[in-house]
């Protein structure tokens, strides 16, 4: 199923009309978050990661597979998983977009500052976001580094009261993904 959902993702995003030369991918990345409260911090981070860029159009895809979050306690984990995130309901969350302004020129080394508008789509919820983010090209390969707030109610993910103290309204996501021309 997990197979599935990832090649219904990915499949527009090939179709798009540009040959291979102009797809990077990525396999290689990492989504994090971190929630701050008074009684305690909660973070965890995912490397099930999979990412397209289309350098000519300037769209943008990622998908992480939910229950690819590792937390330093195994209890944070479980309750993230079956409680909020509901992951074998909700298997993955995913942005898909475009980056925003004038198309840069990936030929050229250098550090980028730029912008995503597409829809996040996490918990079953679709909502469009503009995410600001930085995108480096060293030697052929693009780095893409970002990162953002999530309202949880934003996604309809919600925190029962008893544990309200213990878990933010809001969390930090970060992404980094390291893209390499996408092979045939």
């Amino acid at each position: 199923m997990k197979k599935l959902q990832l090649l219904l993702f990915i499949i527009p995003l090939l179709c798009l009309k540009a040959n291979s030369q102009n797809i990077y991918k990525s396999t290689d990345g990492t989504v994090s978050f971190f929630s701050e409260t008074p009684v305690e911090n909660i973070d965890a981070e995912n490397k099930t990661l999979t990412s397209l860029l289309n350098i000519n159009t300037g769209e943008i895809a990622f998908l992480v597979t939910n229950n690819g979050f590792k937390f330093d306690k195994p209890l944070m984990e479980e309750h993230f998983n079956e409680n909020y995130i509901e992951s074998d309901k909700y298997k993955v969350s995913s942005f898909k977009g475009k980056i925003t302004g004038e198309l840069l020129d990936y030929a050229k080394d250098g550090t980028y500052k730029v912008k995503a508008k597409g829809i996040l789509d996490m918990h079953g919820v679709e909502k469009e976001r503009e995410i600001d983010g930085t995108i480096t090209v060293k030697d052929g390969k693009i780095s893409i580094s970002c990162e953002f707030d999530i309202l949880l109610k934003d996604h309809k993910i919600k925190i029962p009261k008893i544990v309200t103290e213990k878990i933010a309204e809001s969390v930090l996501v970060q992404v980094n993904i390291n893209l390499a021309p996408k092979t045939k």
